[in-house]
């Protein structure tokens, strides 16, 4: 892969700070918004997560016109085509997705719907298979790991056919991302854990695999640095507002560099060890990024070394001689998860899940081999490659 060109790509407007929610009257109001509906899901509308929101459209003249809370953890055809009905049945000009990943990927999927018109969104799955702009639509995390509200893809379950449909289109990137850390603050220490490791190994895999520039490098490390140094004042003390905007602002820019940079072996491993198992892909990425980062390191040490700097600071990076700098961050993710762990009881490895046995590893190698991520991986890999580095995270 050529290093002397690149494309970098992020159009989404940043709202971010301690009052972001209340500006989202205004945004919509410029895009000519005035009947919005809200996806959701029943844990978000539950925790009372909305109710900012609510208090800001009601000081406003423009008009919530629907909440839409079934979105399930794994959405699919059938709940993207009723949120689409509830969109048009309540005459709704946007969208706004307030959640996690999968309430993200149905706004994406419904807005498909409502823009292009019709109930068939199987013909627009794949790649740039939208030709123009669609309605307004702004996301709101409820998490700090997926980016997908910087990214232009979203994946949906056709459950009839038992697959994952992925859609990417620039057409599908939100118009704004709203980070305020309100809505991350009831986040129980798991997920808070979960998401960030998820967050951190985009960031990583995003410096350190293929596809790697100069913009998404500036991103990646920036990402990285607010992780390692907001992810256990978080743990320790959930209420910390400042520490709830830094993750939420490193997932966002983790989110733009993986976009632009793409991912690798980790997210290979990951997406196939969910498919067998059933896990969640924030922890699937925390059991394998070390491992990939070792069985790299032959082909990217220095790479790896310079992720040393945001990983633990101008000191200990000063001290550590540049040859040793890759296996030290290593020891410094290792030592993270471990804390990790001792805090939230978050699995190292694929034993602690207690969720796969042994004999289903060759099937979790195989799913690998032929995931898209492992293109971009910096160290070619074969099916044995894959057996080790699956032993090795047992």
């Amino acid at each position: 892969m050529t290093k002397s060109y690149y494309e970098f790509f992020c159009p989404v407007k940043v709202i971010a700070g301690h009052a972001a929610l209340e500006h989202i009257p205004f945004e919509l109001a410029i895009l000519g918004s005035k009947r919005p509906m809200i996806i959701t899901d029943k844990g978000v509308r539950s925790n009372q997560l909305l109710a900012p929101l609510e208090t800001a459209f009601a000081a406003s003249d423009i008009e919530l016109a629907c909440i839409f809370d079934d979105v399930p953890p794994d959405s699919s055809l059938e709940t993207v085509a009723t949120a689409a009905a509830a969109y048009r049945e309540h005459q709704c000009d946007a969208i706004i997705a307030v959640g996690g990943g999968s309430v993200i990927d149905t706004s994406k999927a419904t807005n498909i719907l409502v823009s292009e018109g019709g109930d068939d969104l199987l013909k627009y799955s794949g790649a740039h298979n939208l030709t123009r702009p669609l309605k307004p639509f702004f996301v709101i995390p409820t998490t700090s790991g997926t980016g997908s509200e910087t990214t232009m893809v979203a994946v949906v379950s056709d459950h009839q056919r038992n697959i994952k449909l992925p859609f990417a289109s620039q057409y599908l990137m939100p118009h704004a991302a709203i980070l305020d850390p309100r809505m991350t603050q009831t986040l129980p220490p798991h997920l808070t854990a979960m998401t960030a490791m998820d967050a951190l190994t985009h960031a990583v895999e995003s410096y350190t695999c293929l596809a790697a520039n100069p913009m998404s490098d500036a991103y990646a490390t920036a990402a990285i640095k607010k992780i390692a140094k907001n992810l256990f004042t978080v743990l320790e003390s959930p209420n910390d507002v400042q520490g709830r905007l830094e993750l939420a602002q490193a997932s966002t820019m983790a989110g733009v560099a993986f976009s632009n940079s793409m991912v690798g072996l980790v997210h290979s491993l990951g997406h196939a060890l969910g498919a067998v198992a059933h896990l969640p892909h924030g922890l699937c990425m925390n059991l394998f990024l070390p491992y990939v980062l070792q069985y790299n390191k032959e082909v990217n040490h220095d790479k790896i070394a310079d992720l040393l700097l945001p990983l633990a600071g101008a000191d200990i990076y000063a001290q550590t001689p540049a040859d040793a700098r890759a296996d030290k961050a290593i020891d410094v993710i290792l030592t993270m998860r471990d804390r990790v762990y001792d805090l939230t009881k978050l699995p190292r490895t694929l034993s602690e899940t207690g969720r796969i046995n042994q004999d289903q590893l060759d099937e979790v190698a195989e799913k690998a081999l032929n995931d898209g991520s492992i293109i971009f991986n910096p160290k070619e890999t074969n099916l044995q490659d894959l057996k080790m580095i699956l032993e090795k995270a047992w």
